[in-house]
């Protein structure tokens, strides 16, 4: 497994060693000691989710706060997605930048999201499955967002925005600054 750190602080891309013979494929799709070992990051999951989606479906961008907030690792068991995540951390280098990566069921590459981020994700393919390890259990009390649109943030979520198919609570999140200040 290759980990390759993405240019916000503390969040990595994981790229599997996939072997593959007449049988089908293989590969590992995390190891504590790997990652801790390269990372220097402790984690231990303690929820996995996993969400079906449309071609459109655009989740997010979600976090939770305080003692609830959530490391991910988030990745696609089939079809195509475009993950971003933003740095809510005030005291980081990579504070209110964002980062993009188009996940796959080809390539299996996964995303290591630190707490502290906001994460959402659309679909790009017909159909997707979207599967993600947390390292602490959702709280509905600690849930927050930011709107998908929000004017700092410039994201590019590579359909129209007439294409989007988002959940009426989504469309109502606050913006990146009403979110982070305070």
């Amino acid at each position: 497994m290759k980990i390759t750190p993405t240019p916000l602080k503390d969040c990595f891309v994981l790229t599997p060693t996939i072997f593959t013979d007449e049988r089908g494929t293989f590969y590992e799709t995390y190891n504590q000691n790997v990652f801790k070992k390269v990372t220097g990051i402790a984690v231990e999951f303690v929820q996995d989710n996993q969400s079906t989606s449309n071609l459109g479906v655009l989740r997010g961008l979600h976090f939770q706060i305080g003692e609830m907030a959530q490391a991910k690792l988030v990745r696609v068991v089939q079809g195509k997605v475009l993950d971003i995540v933003v740095d809510l951390r005030k005291d980081s280098q990579s504070f209110g930048k964002h980062y993009a990566i188009v996940l796959d069921d080809k390539k299996q590459e996964q995303l290591f999201v630190p707490r502290g981020f906001a994460h959402g994700f659309i679909t790009l393919s017909e159909t997707s499955k979207f599967a993600y390890k947390c390292d602490n259990f959702y709280d509905k009390a600690s849930e927050r967002g930011i709107i998908y649109n929000d004017a700092t943030l410039k994201l590019d979520w590579h359909l129209s925005e007439d294409k989007y198919i988002i959940s009426e609570k989504d469309k109502e999140l606050p913006s990146f600054l009403e979110a982070t200040k305070g």
